[in-house]
């Protein structure tokens, strides 16, 4: 109470006596000052501290000792438990703590030690397993609800005496050290509780249900007691490793792979889902790297021997995804995984390349082969770049495998896409298709085949005027260009530019020819090739009609004219033209050769020719001849008769005249096979890129040796393969190093052989 006394402004405080909680007494005391002056609070204990009844703590311990005794039995207590806590408080206020805590301690024993003899006695004994656990598991609930009762009322206790005595374990730890010493450190008892949970685990992995809050409780036990590990972890590890070795022994014997791998995956399931219902958190790392090491890491080769290529094969993605998955989970899987994938690429691979039958579809064959490895390293190998690359090596090397013949073939499948007649794709499509090619097209060592052939097939293209599209060859050309540099597109860049500009000509030539006195009735189109952009064409001298003749001339006159200094050669074999003739049926306009239109101009002056008549008169070489007479005699458009008739043109067949020719068009393209390439012009073509790999190692040798001077033959070999961007032997450069030294580019050294020096 304060009273504010606003005359002499003074002021006076005053504390009640009042009891605390140990008992003793806080005295009153008074302050008083003036203002502004300190103030001071003094309390003072008894004089004399308060003495406890006589037997007071024998009468209080008795009544604490029939609470324990009441909690234990499961009875009523008698007295209140604020009351017994507040018993507990007084007694450790005068220091009884110690013996109190002793007498606990003792009595809390003398119950658990009775508690043991149901598991020994015959009834209990005799119980089967499931119910000894049961019985088990009452015996642990009944001990935790009892220590945390007593702990309840002796908390005042626990909360000073213990907790100030760092040696001595609180009431619940006391709990637990009576029940491990005393009931589950018995071997008998402990052996049979360990056995008999084991015994419903592995009925429950054989498919049978079982009490899991049982098996949690009692887990939790053995955890709590500390037991755990020692007793139980060790022989479960033991009996997972058993049970799993010998099933994956019998599984791998019985089951297919993919069903073996979901069989594995729902296995680690079953165990994780143990480890959160019952098992004890450290037993998962353990647990699962025994069912791991079993299952998969004891079988990964075997699985992989038995079953990776059909999955491969027949594209199962699922189960390459799964594959991929548990292997990432077992040490040394996935580089194991990793070589099998890589030989799987290498042995099919090498299959499709390999084998000549199947050069028809090789490209194919390998695009698609690609698109579905991308697709398994994609979505079920986590696009990791180590099997990524491994793919890329794979296929490097078994397209190398056969030499030239797989750049020969992409060089003829990008010609099937770009021709005017493939229907099969829109632009975007095209374009796809060509950005396939040119993955498949990296893998290649001999690019200089590749070159020879798409430039051939190119001209084609160009000179018969079949090119699809001039974005998409243009596509392509800019593809390569990015991929092999400037120096590998420069003569096909030539071929379009030489095109281009043949349009420019034949504009002002036709300028020209208007202005002439006497035009001609033929029109000629010339398309001017640089020698040394176009493939080279063996030249053939024929016979052409005077008019022809005549026209040349006049182009020559023109051309020269303009362009001093140039030579013309002209090109029958790559000329077509389009005559106009007469059928009973009616007129017609042929797209031909120029050389099947030397041989239907024969027809204008007579009925009827042998071979050698034709021949004679043409010019035209005698196997070209036979062709172009099999395409006007023997084809799908026959307009001319072959007597005798037959496939085939023989020295002694003669021809005449096929005036009833009949076609649904009116303008017929009869099929030049003087375009189709031959087995001799595909040799004709290698060898001259044999021929330019020669030139290719010289200028490189000469190149090095002017530059260092002096160097060993390992040194330049090495130098050689650093530079050359083709395939190569080890003989052919020696014999190119020979061929220089014989012409004097460079020497041997006098005193040691191996060493060469350049000649200036």
């Amino acid at each position: 109470m304060a009273e504010d006394t606003r005359q002499n402004k003074r002021a006076s405080f005053s504390a009640l006596t009042e009891l605390s909680t140990n008992g003793m007494a806080r005295t009153p005391a008074l302050a008083s000052g003036k203002t502004g002056a300190s103030k001071k609070l003094v309390i003072k204990n008894f004089k004399d501290r308060p003495k406890l009844a006589e037997n007071y703590t024998e009468d209080t311990w008795l009544k604490l000792r029939d609470a324990v005794s009441a909690i234990q039995n499961s009875t009523s207590i008698k007295y209140n438990l604020e009351e017994l806590y507040q018993a507990v408080e007084n007694l450790c206020s005068y220091k009884v703590s110690p013996t109190l805590y002793k007498q606990l301690r003792q009595v809390c024993e003398d119950h658990v030690k009775a508690q043991i003899q149901q598991f020994r006695e015959y009834p209990f004994y005799s119980l089967d397993n499931l119910s000894f656990l049961k019985r088990m598991n009452r015996c642990w609930q009944d001990h935790c609800r009892q220590t945390i009762m007593i702990r309840s009322i002796f908390l005042f206790l626990d909360r000073t005496y213990v907790l100030q005595n760092s040696l001595l374990p609180s009431i619940w730890d006391t709990g637990l050290e009576l029940f491990r010493t005393h009931i589950v450190s018995d071997s008998a008892v402990q052996k049979r509780t360990v056995e008999a949970i084991l015994e419903q685990i592995e009925l429950e992995r054989n498919g049978e249900t079982v009490d899991r809050s049982l098996l949690r409780s009692l887990l939790g036990m053995l955890s709590d007691l500390q037991v755990y590990k020692d007793s139980f972890e060790e022989r479960f590890l033991a009996e997972t490793d058993r049970l799993y070795a010998a099933e994956g022994q019998r599984l791998m014997q019985e089951r297919d792979v993919p069903e073996y791998l979901h069989h594995v995956a729902r296995r680690l399931e079953e165990e994780n889902d143990r480890i959160l219902s019952y098992l004890d958190q450290s037993t998962q790392k353990p647990l699962i790297c025994c069912v791991e090491k079993q299952l998969l890491g004891e079988h990964m080769t075997a699985i992989l021997q038995k079953g990776l290529s059909n999955l491969l094969d027949e594209n199962r993605v699922t189960e390459l995804a799964l594959l991929y998955q548990l292997f990432s989970k077992v040490k040394g899987g996935l580089p194991t995984l990793l070589q099998f994938w890589r030989d799987y690429i290498k042995s099919f691979g090498g299959e499709i390349v390999c084998t000549p039958e199947k050069d028809k579809d090789m490209v194919q064959d390998l695009l698609d082969f690609k698109d579905k490895m991308d697709n398994v390293a994609q979505s079920c190998f986590g696009r990791n770049e180590a099997f990524i690359n491994a793919m890329k090596e794979a296929f490097e090397t078994f397209i190398n495998k056969r030499p030239n013949k797989p750049a020969e073939l992409i060089a003829k499948y990008v010609d099937s896409k770009l021709r005017a007649g493939n229907k099969e794709a829109t632009e975007e499509e095209l374009e796809r298709i060509l950005d396939k090619i040119m993955i498949i097209f990296r893998f290649i060592h001999g690019k200089d085949v590749f070159e020879a052939f798409y430039k051939k097939d190119l001209a084609k293209r160009l000179l018969v005027g079949k090119s699809a599209s001039v974005d998409a060859e243009k596509s392509m050309l800019s593809k390569l260009k990015h991929e092999c540099g400037a120096a590998f597109t420069s003569k096909l860049e030539g071929m379009f530019k030489d095109m281009e500009l043949s349009k420019d000509i034949m504009i002002q030539f036709k300028q020209h020819i208007q202005n002439q006195s006497e035009p001609s009735n033929i029109e000629l189109t010339v398309n001017i090739l640089t020698m040394g952009y176009w493939p080279s064409y063996t030249p053939m001298e024929v016979h052409l009609p005077s008019e022809m003749v005549k026209l040349q001339e006049v182009f020559k006159l023109f051309y020269l004219g303009k362009h001093s200094g140039r030579k013309l050669q002209w090109q029958p074999t790559l000329g077509h033209a389009v005559l106009k003739a007469e059928f009973k049926e009616g007129k017609k306009e042929l797209q031909v050769s120029l050389f099947q239109t030397l041989v239907l101009l024969m027809f204008n002056e007579g009925e009827e020719f042998s071979v050698e008549e034709i021949r004679t008169a043409t010019g035209i070489e005698e196997g070209e001849l036979k062709r172009t007479l099999q395409s006007l005699a023997c084809g799908k458009a026959r307009v001319l008769n072959k007597n005798p008739r037959g496939k085939d043109v023989e020295d002694g067949d003669r021809f005449n005249f096929n005036s009833d020719f009949k076609h649904k068009l009116f303008r017929i393209k009869i099929n030049q096979i003087q375009m189709k390439e031959t087995v001799e012009e595909q040799v004709n073509t290698t060898e001259r890129v044999f021929q330019d790999r020669q030139y290719q190692i010289d200028a490189a040798v000469v190149r090095i040796m002017k530059m260092r001077k002096t160097l060993s033959h390992n040194l330049l070999v090495s130098e050689l393969y650093n530079q050359l961007k083709f395939p190569v032997k080890p003989g052919d450069l020696k014999k190119r190093i020979e061929s220089l030294i014989d012409r004097d580019y460079m020497e041997r050294d006098k005193e040691t052989p191996n060493q060469y020096h350049y000649v200036a």
